[in-house]
């Protein structure tokens, strides 16, 4: 085998590798892409990259949906009290969960518009919607469609709440602690534990700069999560966990081997 024709299977290996650790079916319909079009065929490149993109847009609109039933999944179904931050999550298949999961979102998000009536619910990552222990990385747990991750609710610099987000994907916008709290992720990564911080370099721009955390409304969400019995863990920072006079015993940390959570809440059900 020649180097060039090694190359070339590595980065066939690595993207069909790529493509199912960020959508799980990507891989597996580049494959099938590529043996539809010869490469005898003209413009063949052209050719494979339209039928990817066709197989993979049908089947994750259409497909996907109607068979993850059968593996315990369902598609999160939006409505005008939830909804979903950025359109990549559906793109990338990550908005699968647990139909019981479902039924405590959609509780949570009615309970919150009748506080909020102009705030929506925003989900960011959930689940893949195949296979248990299946990784959605970089989270380490989202693998059983019981975890999903919330965002905050923000407000701008007049103190009025909004749906906007400050970063594009959701993650890496930090509330970093104040004077005198807890800063979890400094004993982190003195500790060794460099990834902690790492999804600051994925929020994928910071289009509104201006906005900071509601507390008051986040810390309803959190309480309003809370009040389902079917939640029995949600991670929050420890210095927001003080802040906002958290005391439910399910507020756990989550560990310095994840990331940090002061941009995002993530709750689990059992």
């Amino acid at each position: 085998m020649s180097f060039k024709n090694l190359l070339k299977i590595l980065f066939h290996f690595f993207l069909f590798l790529w493509l199912t650790l960020l959508t799980q079916i990507g891989g597996l319909i580049y494959i099938l892409s590529r043996s539809l079009i010869s490469t005898k065929k003209k413009k063949h490149l052209i050719k494979r990259f339209s039928i990817f993109v066709l197989l993979y847009v049908t089947s994750t609109f259409l497909i996907v949906p109607s068979i993850a039933p059968f593996f315990g999944r369902v598609k999160i179904e939006d409505s005008h009290n939830l909804t979903t931050h950025n359109f990549v999550t559906k793109l990338c298949n990550r908005n699968y969960v647990t139909p019981k999961l479902h039924d405590v979102l959609t509780n949570v998000s009615l309970k919150v518009n009748k506080e909020y009536p102009d705030i929506k619910v925003m989900y960011l990552d959930a689940n893949f919607p195949f296979f248990d222990g299946f990784p959605l990385l970089p989270h380490l747990s989202h693998n059983d469609g019981k975890k999903i991750d919330i965002s905050f609710v923000y407000e701008d610099d007049r103190g009025k709440i909004t749906n906007l987000k400050p970063s594009n994907s959701g993650y890496g916008i930090f509330e970093e602690p104040k004077s005198g709290e807890a800063n979890q992720t400094k004993k982190c990564k003195e500790n060794g534990y460099w990834q902690y911080d790492f999804t600051k370099y994925f929020t994928f721009g910071n289009p509104y700069k201006n906005l900071k955390i509601s507390e008051k409304a986040t810390k309803t969400i959190i309480h309003i999560i809370l009040k389902n019995n079917n939640v029995n863990k949600l991670f929050i920072e420890p210095h927001l966990k003080i802040r906002l006079n958290l005391k439910d015993k399910r507020i756990r940390f989550h560990g310095c081997q994840a990331v940090r959570h002061d941009d995002h809440i993530h709750f689990q059900i059992q």
